[in-house]
């Protein structure tokens, strides 16, 4: 397994292709450094004794002891596992531990492949554990690109007047593939060292083209990452952990862009370009299962935490509130339990969490996410969005004065309310505040996508017939 200073050092050898408001980064630029902070806390914890077994995984195929972020799920344990540490993770960093994507593509690709080889008779899963296995040892970063930009939304990608709106191949060589369209909302991508692409919907015969799986490095030729830096508001000399992480996300261009053939997952196999996009989408929504807790974990501790210092924390209101944050947490985790718990084993050996319960899990996360901000900014008042800049916490001009005035209980220090309002603010009112919101919802598919996939795969007939029996309608 690799260190964190490790994962550092390869990204400063990689290619600049990493673009941000018109400037061309070398992956070492402070706008990209908070980011590389989380996925730096994923090598930090796989190392750290305490988390032997939760952080760390033994791999299927080799047997050696692996980071659990590039682990196939083999058991029920491991999906629980994946999931706890996953809440772990992210109450330590406040937010996206960014890592689960690469995960849960590898993951929806073990499947996959074994079911398209099972049925067409080809080779595409002894490709993947060959790849899994240098991914392995390599203790890699993927982001999962599957996203298209699509167009116009009531075309088929066969339709579109552009075709490159949905990635394709454009050229099938003897030793490989070349590609060109875009993947949009990459988290992770200016910090991965690999590229994991998935389609993005189910396909028809028509669209061959762009029914395509496949991997590869984050800085190939051809390949663009146009991104958006998110990062919280930089603090002069009230420092505090929250503050040193933030993230990036990449429009992805493939400007034919070459892919070996042993690094093609699928390729023209239109019956399964659907089933690789919704495994995915049940595997990473299973990995929200512990993340967005872990985030409600962060705003509920925020709210109790201000409630406290503004002497309310009693009031049957405030308790109120923070038991409707409980319930959302606890629900969506305690349901990840149950798709873990009642997932099945596939073709390829790995363990597939329930559709269902997944899918109920990620829409009740996401339905609730601007609610739970909704607490916080209630309970904390006005302050979080007036907030004096630190500077004039720092003046000696002003300092006194601001200490005297943002008092609340004489118990509690000046300081420890200003780092309270100050972290409320973060969570509240940054940049990278409202990026998270919007991430809230539609990260890993937006509420009405979970409908959709909820009512695909329940039984409602099941559901009739009771109705019937009770009704005594015998037909």
């Amino acid at each position: 397994m690799r260190t964190a200073q490790e994962y550092r050092e390869k990204l400063r050898s990689m290619r600049k292709n990493v673009y941000i408001d018109g400037r061309l980064l070398g992956r070492d630029d402070p706008l990209l450094i908070p980011g590389q902070n989380v996925i730096a806390e994923t090598f930090n914890f796989a190392a750290d004794p305490r988390y032997t077994g939760l952080m760390t995984a033994t791999s299927h195929i080799t047997g050696k002891t692996i980071n659990r972020f590039t682990h196939i799920h083999q058991s029920v344990d491991d999906l629980l596992k994946k999931q706890e540490m996953t809440r772990l993770l992210c109450q330590h960093v406040g937010g996206c531990i960014q890592r689960c994507m690469g995960v849960d593509a590898l993951n929806a690709l073990a499947v996959v492949t074994k079911d398209c080889d099972l049925a067409l008779g080809t080779n595409y899963h002894e490709r993947f554990l060959k790849y899994l296995e240098y991914y392995q040892e390599n203790d890699l970063v993927g982001n999962c690109a599957q996203t298209d930009v699509k167009g116009d939304r009531m075309k088929r990608p066969h339709e579109q007047v552009d075709p490159d709106l949905y990635l394709r191949v454009v050229e099938k060589r003897s030793d490989g593939i070349v590609v060109r369209g875009a993947k949009a909302h990459n988290t992770i991508a200016p910090y991965a060292d690999e590229i994991i692409v998935v389609p993005t919907r189910f396909m028809t015969e028509k669209d061959a083209d762009w029914a395509v799986a496949f991997a590869v490095p984050a800085d190939a030729p051809g390949i663009y990452l146009v991104c958006r830096a998110s990062t919280l508001r930089p603090r002069k000399e009230f420092q505090a952990p929250f503050a040193q992480y933030g993230s990036a996300d990449s429009l992805t261009i493939f400007d034919n862009v070459f892919v070996p053939w042993e690094r093609v997952f699928l390729c023209g196999e239109t019956q399964f370009a659907g089933q690789l996009a919704i495994q995915f989408a049940n595997y990473h929504r299973h990995s929200y299962t512990g993340c967005k807790p872990a985030f409600t974990d962060v705003l509920m501790g925020a709210t109790a935490l201000v409630a406290e210092y503004n002497g309310v924390a009693k009031a049957p209101h405030v308790r109120d509130k923070l038991a409707d944050m409980v319930a959302v947490a606890e629900l969506v985790y305690g349901t990840g339990i149950a798709a873990a718990v009642k997932a099945h084993r596939a073709a390829s050996g790995s363990y597939v969490p329930n559709f269902v319960y997944t899918n109920v899990a990620r829409y009740h996360a996401g339905v609730n996410v601007y609610h739970e901000h909704e607490i916080l900014a209630d309970i904390a008042g006005g302050l979080p969005a007036t907030l004096p800049p630190e500077g004039d916490f720092l003046n000696p001009e002003t300092r006194d004065l601001l200490n005297k005035y943002i008092m609340r209980n004489p118990a509690i220090s000046a300081d420890n309310v200003h780092r309270c309002f100050r972290l409320c603010s973060d969570l509240l009112c940054s940049a990278h505040a409202g990026i998270s919101q919007v991430a809230g919802i539609h990260g890993g598919g937006s509420p009405i996508m979970e409908k959709i996939a909820i009512m695909g795969m329940y039984d409602i007939e099941a559901k009739k017939k009771i109705a019937k029996r009770l009704a005594g309608i015998t037909d």
